[in-house]
């Protein structure tokens, strides 16, 4: 969906990871999968309220990177896919 709303040029999404955690006074564990969308920093802000729209989470984990480097091509790349229409 990310990608389809151009919010983010890429997503990786590692499927089979196992969450444990304390959650409203109880120690849970699910089966989980983890997402890393790259997107553009102008973006970052529409990406992080459209997460929270549609994930099942009452409080997903959201979480921001900065960047110390990346290569000029990609970062372009990136840009360009994330632009809005």
């Amino acid at each position: 969906m990310l990608i389809e709303e151009r919010l983010a040029a890429c997503a990786n999404v590692f499927d089979g990871a196992t969450s444990c955690y304390r959650w409203k006074g109880a120690v849970a564990s699910e089966s989980e999968f983890i997402g890393f969308a790259k997107t553009a920093i102008l973006r970052r802000d529409e990406v992080i309220t459209r997460i929270k729209e549609i994930h099942s989470y009452d409080t997903p984990c959201i979480v921001s990177y900065a960047i110390a480097e990346v290569s000029h091509g990609y970062l372009q790349w990136v840009q360009s896919e994330t632009e809005a229409s």
